[in-house]
C-alpha cells in the first residue's frame, strides 16, 4: 500500500513511538493515497513537543517551530512534524492568537479545513476519520469541518483552497460550504496577496480547472480579486474548454493577450510575482503574438526560451485552436544555426573595422539584430567572412 517515501516516512514514526510519543500521517497524503494520486509531501502529527523531535533526529529544520511544525531530514527527503495542537482564536485570519501542543490527535483533526484533509492514518494504513471524510472522498465531495463559516472567518484563504482542490481533484462544493463561501468572499481581501497567488496559480494548473473557474464565477470570487475586481470581465473571456495550465506567467500571458490594456507588469505587480515570472510572461505573449501573425518559423523558436516550450503548446491549442508538437519544437530548437547571440561569428569589434569612420552607438546593435536574425532564419551563414561581407552590402542607414 505505502510507497518508498511512505516506507521511509515509517521509519520517522517508529523512532517516534520508541520514545514513547504518538504519530500518524496526516493531511493530504492520506487523502493522496486514498485517491491513488501521486503523493506531494508527507506530512506527520505526533504527541512529542517540537523541542523533543528535534533531541530525538539529528537533522531537523526548526521552520515553524512556535506553530509545533519542524522539517526532519531522513534519508534524502524531507518530512513536515508538526505536534498535535488546539488553536486559539484568528485575530489577524491567517495565524490563531495562540496554540496550544496537546496529547490527542482528535482535537488537532478538528482545527482543520476540509473533511478530506482530516484524515490521519497509523503505520499500519488504518485511518482515523472524525468527520467522515472516507465518506466525503468517496461522494466527490469537498466539505469544511464543522461550521464553515468558522473556519473560513479563521483564515478566509481556506475559500480559495476550496476552489482549488475542486480544480485539483474534480469535486463537487457541500451546498452550505459553498453557501458560506460566496457569503465570505468579500474575507478574501484581508489575505496576503502572496498567498492568494500561491493558491490561484494552483487552481489553473488543476486538471479540473473549469470546475473551478464555475464556482468562483458562482460565489463572485473575481470581484475581490487583484486585476480580476476592474470592469474587463476578464473571465467571461477565458476561451473554453479550459484545461490546465503550467505555470502563473502562462496565466499572465494568455489574460495579457485577451486585454492588453493590462500590461504584463500591471499582472505581476498586483499578484506580487517574481522577476523570473515577469520574464517568462513577456516571453510567452510575444510568441503567441508572433504565432498569430506568422505562425511557427524559426525566429519565434529561437526566441521562445525552452522552459516556455509547454506553455506555448497549451497557449496556441487554447487561443487559436492550433496543435503543436512539443517533441517537434524541441527538434527545431536544436537545429537552429544558433542558440544565443553570443554564438555568432562577428562581435561589435568586427563591426567597427567595417565602418572605422563611424562612432560607436546604438546602429551597432541594428546591425547585430538583422545579422541575427538572417542567421537563424537561414538566410545567412554563421561564417565571419560571410556576414562581414553581406554588412558591407547592407550598411547602416546614416542619419
Amino acid at each position: 500500500m505505502f510507497t518508498e517515501a511512505f516506507q521511509q516516512a515509517v521509519e520517522i514514526i517508529d523512532k517516534l513511538e520508541e520514545h514513547g510519543y504518538d504519530a500518524y500521517f496526516v493531511g493530504g497524503c492520506v487523502r493522496d493515497l486514498l485517491l491513488n494520486r501521486t503523493i506531494g509531501d508527507i506530512d506527520i502529527a505526533c504527541s512529542a513537543s517540537p523541542e523533543i523531535v528535534q533531541q530525538i533526529f539529528p537533522k531537523v529544520i526548526p521552520v515553524g517551530i512556535e506553530h509545533g511544525t519542524v522539517i526532519v531530514r531522513h534519508k534524502g527527503g524531507s518530512y513536515e512534524v508538526t505536534t498535535f495542537r488546539k488553536d486559539g482564536d484568528y485575530s489577524d485570519q491567517r495565524h490563531p492568537d495562540d496554540v496550544t501542543f496537546i496529547n490527542n490527535i482528535d482535537e488537532d483533526l478538528k482545527r482543520r479545513d476540509f473533511t478530506i484533509n482530516a484524515l490521519a492514518m497509523d503505520k499500519h494504513g488504518e485511518i482515523i476519520d472524525l468527520f467522515s471524510g472516507t465518506k466525503d472522498l468517496d461522494a466527490k465531495l469537498i466539505r469544511a469541518v464543522g461550521n464553515p463559516r468558522e473556519r473560513f472567518m479563521e483564515d478566509p484563504l481556506r475559500i480559495i483552497r476550496g476552489l482549488r482542490f475542486a480544480s485539483q481533484l474534480g469535486f463537487s462544493i457541500e451546498t452550505e460550504t459553498l453557501r458560506q463561501m460566496e457569503r465570505l468572499i468579500n474575507e478574501i481581501e484581508t489575505v496576503a496577496v502572496e498567498r492568494l497567488t500561491n493558491e490561484f496559480s494552483k487552481i489553473f494548473q488543476g486538471e479540473f480547472i473549469q470546475n473551478s473557474i464555475n464556482y468562483l464565477i458562482q460565489i463572485q470570487g473575481f470581484k475581490h480579486l487583484p486585476i480580476f475586481s476592474n470592469e474587463y470581465k476578464l473571465f467571461e473571456r477565458i476561451p473554453k474548454p479550459l484545461t490546465a495550465f503550467y505555470s502563473f506567467a502562462e496565466v499572465i500571458a494568455m489574460f495579457h493577450y485577451l486585454e492588453e490594456k493590462i500590461t504584463i507588469s500591471d499582472w505581476v505587480k498586483a499578484w506580487k510575482c517574481s522577476n523570473q515570472v515577469k520574464r517568462d510572461a513577456m516571453n510567452l505573449f510575444e510568441a503567441i503574438s508572433y504565432f498569430n501573425k506568422m505562425g511557427i518559423d524559426s525566429w519565434l523558436i529561437y526566441r521562445l526560451e525552452c522552459c516556455n516550450f509547454r506553455s506555448f503548446e497549451h497557449l496556441i491549442e487554447l487561443l487559436f485552436n492550433q496543435p503543436a508538437c512539443l517533441k517537434s519544437l524541441y527538434n527545431k530548437k536544436k537545429a537552429l544555426a544558433i542558440q544565443a547571440r553570443n554564438d555568432l561569428r562577428i562581435d561589435g569589434h568586427d563591426i567597427m573595422q567595417i565602418f572605422p569612420d563611424k562612432k560607436p552607438g546604438s546602429w551597432m546593435e541594428e546591425v547585430l539584430k538583422k545579422v541575427e536574425y538572417k542567421v537563424v532564419m537561414n538566410e545567412l551563414n554563421n561564417n565571419n567572412q560571410h556576414i562581414k561581407e553581406w554588412i558591407r552590402c547592407h550598411p547602416p542607414e546614416t542619419n
